[in-house]
């Protein structure tokens, strides 16, 4: 293993993250993950990767097994690969992007719901009331792909890989209701700000709580509904507490994977294509997962015969009406596309228009 690399100053234009803060975390973070690859002769090239959540299925069942087994098999031995999940790595997940923009981490994994907060742009895929099923998720990140691809290569030196998709977040209510309508006045567990507009806009009352605090927080009446995965709902318990359920995914949770560019580029080309081929079959795999695990999660929510998994919950459907339709789009139009807009400022609003408004018919106004 060569020594870790030696780190430049940051400066604080730099993505707006504090200074001194950011070296320390990144020298730190540099004794435990930095390890180049070993580059010559057929030596096998050891590749150290950040993964996403830890102890759901898209980790343990795909990530996991990919990077510690299918990829030495897929490389006949060439390439062999340690991963941790982020969340148990001891890395802060809102500086991924630049942890992998210094080369700290090689090979990593940022959840846009984290690092966006920061960088807005790169949510613009996953905003509150875009993409009400996994089809037009589909669409929409097809469309906006090159243009995250162009913006972490030119701002952190990143090469994308890999988009992941997690299952739908869609709304658990304790009290009836027959559609988004009846939410005003109801106390609505979010899990970001775009989740919070929506649901102000819609006259109700977000609060914005921890996933481990949700179960908790319905219980004791602290909210009416709440917002999470149609499975991590019914896994955590969410079922006992709630009785409604609508199968309108209000947003999405999406994750970046790529690498340092100059880490990568540093690989012999046939690894470089190794790499990209395998993940991208990775990929297909997660998106596939995601799409089955949303549907499994309302199958079993609702006690459906179909429901294998789990134990069944008794949950009532919600159905979309064609008003739900029309509501979801003039939210997104008139308070979730605004709000990011103001966050994120008027090149977001250009890429925007180039790139998502001839699919979507959603033209973003500057101002």
């Amino acid at each position: 293993m060569m020594p870790a690399p030696r780190l430049r100053w940051v400066t604080s234009d730099m993505i707006g993250f504090p200074v001194m803060r950011l070296v320390c975390t990144a020298w730190i973070a540099a004794m435990l993950w930095f390890a180049a690859p070993a580059v010559g002769g057929e030596q096998p090239i050891t590749l150290k990767v950040v993964g996403g959540l830890a102890g759901v299925s898209q980790y343990e069942r795909l990530e996991r097994p990919f990077w510690e087994q299918r990829i030495t098999e897929i490389s006949h031995g060439r390439i062999r690969a340690e991963i941790h999940a982020f969340d148990r790595s001891g890395l802060p997940g809102q500086e991924m992007l630049q942890l992998m923009h210094l080369g700290v981490v090689p090979f990593g994994t940022a959840l846009l719901a984290v690092v966006s907060a920061d960088e807005p742009e790169l949510n613009a895929v996953d905003l509150p009331g875009l993409n009400p099923d996994i089809a037009a998720l589909r669409r929409t990140v097809g469309a906006y792909r090159g243009h995250l691809e162009s913006v972490l290569r030119s701002k952190f030196g990143i090469e994308l890989l890999a988009i992941y998709a997690y299952p739908a977040q869609v709304i658990f209510c304790s009290r009836p209701f027959s559609g988004l309508g009846d939410l005003a006045g109801r106390r609505i567990r979010t899990s970001s700000v775009g989740q919070s507009e929506m649901m102000a806009a819609l006259g109700a009352v977000p609060a914005v709580i921890p996933f481990a605090d949700v179960v908790k927080a319905v219980r004791a009446g602290t909210v009416d509904c709440a917002i999470t995965g149609t499975l991590s709902g019914l896994e955590i318990g969410l079922t006992e507490v709630t009785s409604y359920i609508s199968p309108m995914a209000i947003s999405w949770g999406l994750s970046l994977f790529g690498a340092n560019a100059a880490a990568f580029q540093a690989l012999p080309a046939d690894v470089q294509t190794t790499i990209k081929g395998a993940v991208a079959g990775l990929e297909h795999e997660i998106w596939d997962a995601a799409e089955q695990e949303t549907e499994e999660g309302l199958r079993c929510d609702i006690g459906a015969a179909e429901c294998r998994s789990h134990q069944a919950g008794h949950m009532k459907l919600v159905p979309i009406t064609a008003q739900d339709e029309a509501r979801r789009r003039q939210l997104l139009v008139s308070a979730v596309l605004p709000g990011w807009i103001q966050r994120c400022g008027p090149d977001c609003a250009t890429a925007w228009n180039a790139t998502l408004a001839p699919l979507l018919g959603i033209q973003a106004n500057p101002k």
